[in-house]
């Protein structure tokens, strides 16, 4: 009697080790269903942080860009100032007398430098003063020195816009890397 007491206790003591031990499989498997998650996130998280380090290093450049781009734009406007008193000290239009084409090759439409049309405000008055600095060629004979004194004003203005094109490409470039996250 003791050994069929015995015998049931074992067997109770078996099915419930079998039922612990179904239970803590149950547990396992959530628990490595759980680790390959954590793993992928881990992963898509190392792949965020690279596209981070990158989009730093081309804000940095483009930070590098725009502090080129500001010294220009102040130089730019040094110029222009220069140019608004040298056009307003100038002669008017109607006091000036007509100029040949074989006095001023230089005033041709093709040597003025060709500005992108822009909504923004300073490019549409940069753009007036580029053409009345073209009437002003085109009706007064230009002096050589006068001639070498614009130039680096038409430089200026190729190289601000060309500067301004690249930051905006770079502008575009780091939005779109940004938010492809």
């Amino acid at each position: 009697m003791t050994g069929i007491i015995l015998d049931s206790v074992l067997m109770l003591l078996l099915v419930v080790a079998i039922g612990y031990g179904i239970r803590l499989e149950r547990k396992l498997v959530a628990l490595r269903v759980g680790q390959l998650a954590f793993a992928g996130a881990v992963t898509e998280l190392n792949t965020a942080a690279g596209r981070a380090e990158a989009a730093l290093a081309s804000l940095r450049a483009s930070g590098q860009e725009t502090d080129l781009l500001h010294d220009r734009i102040i130089k730019a406007r040094a110029v222009k100032q220069e140019l608004e008193a040298l056009i307003a000290r100038g002669p008017t239009r109607e006091a000036a007398a007509p100029v040949t084409a074989e006095a001023a090759p230089e005033a041709t439409p093709s040597s003025r430098p060709v500005l992108v049309s822009d909504t923004d405000e300073k490019t549409r008055r940069m753009a007036s003063l580029v053409e009345r600095i073209g009437g002003v060629a085109a009706t007064v004979k230009p002096r050589p020195e006068a001639v070498k004194q614009f130039a680096p004003v038409f430089q200026a203005l190729a190289a601000n816009q060309a500067a301004q094109q690249s930051l905006n490409r770079a502008r575009r470039s780091l939005d779109d890397d940004l938010f492809a996250a």
